[in-house]
């Protein structure tokens, strides 16, 4: 394998094999260290800040080489495509050395913020027009670069768990016209939730397949692939909410502050339907009214279950824990359902409707439809955890 390059913001050669360490180089660059690696100096170009003496900024770089098989063949970890240095770093990073992992987004975060406390220490008081779309520009760079880095945990999450994400859903050469042929990892995506989660979850899941399951879940069906991406958009969006508000219900039954008791006559409760609608109205995410069955008990042997604490909140509440909290979050589930399925070919007609006549019909079986399911809800969770972590490290949520 050889890997060679420099960008203005990261300059990375990872090895297949052997160790190397970290060396912070200037604010926001790593150099690596190897015995696999053979350095040489090249001339670069730098650009001077304004303001400032062109001979106090020399360029260098190092071209870095490192011996093993060619990476060009290795099939991708994940559906959506690293593009900033930064997340093709850590993507080779989680492939090669997945333990150095956490060290290395720790490290990436610290850059991030060094570099936005560096622009607001630069910035001149006056707001002058062009250094104001400079800071637009690196403002757009450190999201972008924020996005993959939660994406990259996000996989992390995958890969530990050892799921393998479901690729990109395209037509086969099977003779049923079938598309669904990934392994079957129900009881790994089941497994990263608790219990009581689980059980919503399984709810979900018999919601979406709903009563046209008359046979066996090898049954094939056809689907339209922009409800089919809908549909998952929607699932991870209900994984997002569902981790949660079971962070929250975990906590408080830990804490024995839970309500004394539940409103038994609670109408049925619907997913808050956010500003702008990503999917069907008949595949909303509808909770059950809770029943009288097997649950989680006190000392006192009162029933606390999920669902039912879910229907004990407010409608306030509920529609803020169903909001995404950050842009990037919003941007990653758009990037991983489209890169599942395809920019979606819609039409505006003059009328002002929608044209959906070019939307391609999938076939797929009932189990196939409920991995994909398993998996949104699972990449929901995870997003959450993810962007929980990284708001700990780098502050960019909004209060």
């Amino acid at each position: 394998m050889q890997i060679a390059g420099i960008t203005s913001e990261v300059l990375v050669a990872i090895p297949s094999a052997g160790t190397f360490s970290f060396k912070r180089f200037n604010s926001n660059h790593f150099c690596l260290s190897s015995p696999l690696f053979r350095l040489r100096r090249c001339p670069s170009f730098y650009k001077p800040k304004l303001g400032m003496a062109p001979d106090k900024y020399r360029g260098r770089c190092l071209t870095m080489r490192a011996s093993g098989e060619s990476g060009d063949n290795l099939s991708p970890i994940a559906p959506v495509e690293f593009e900033s240095p930064v997340g093709q770093l850590l993507e080779e990073i989680l492939r090669t050395h997945p333990h150095l992992l956490p060290a290395a987004v720790d490290q990436q975060l610290d850059n991030l913020q060094s570099d936005k406390d560096g622009q607001k220490e630069e910035n001149p008081p006056s707001q002058d027009l062009l250094y104001k779309r400079i800071a637009e520009v690196k403002e757009k760079e450190r999201r972008k670069t924020l996005a993959e880095i939660i994406y990259c945990l996000i996989v992390q999450k995958f890969i530990e768990n050892e799921i393998s994400m479901i690729p990109k859903v395209m037509a086969t050469s099977d003779p049923t016209g079938r598309v669904d042929f990934w392994p079957n990892q129900e009881e790994k995506l089941e497994s990263v939730h608790s219990p009581e989660a689980l059980e919503m979850i399984q709810s979900h899941v018999s919601l979406v397949l709903g009563d046209r399951v008359v046979g066996p879940l090898s049954t094939i069906v056809e689907i339209s692939k922009l409800k089919l991406g809908k549909l998952y958009a929607a699932s991870i969006m209900y994984g997002y909410f569902l981790r949660r508000v079971d962070q929250r219900f975990q906590l408080e039954r830990t804490m024995k502050t839970l309500p004394e008791d539940f409103t038994k006559d609670q109408a049925r409760f619907e997913f808050p339907n956010p500003g702008k609608q990503l999917w069907d109205p008949d595949s909303l995410i509808m909770i059950p009214p809770d029943d009288d069955g097997d649950g989680d008990g006190d000392a006192e042997g009162k029933s606390y279950r999920l669902r039912s604490y879910v229907m004990y909140l407010d409608s306030e509440t509920l529609q803020r824990y169903a909001t995404m909290r950050s842009k990037e979050a919003v941007s990653l589930i758009e990037k991983q359902t489209q890169a599942l399925f395809g920019r979606p070919d819609i039409r505006v007609l003059d009328d002002g409707s929608l044209d959906t006549s070019n939307d391609e019909v999938l076939s797929i079986t009932f189990s196939g439809l409920a991995m994909l399911v398993l998996e949104a809800v699972a990449f929901g969770s995870f997003l959450w955890d993810a962007e929980s972590y990284v708001e700990s490290k780098y502050h960019f949520l909004k209060s």
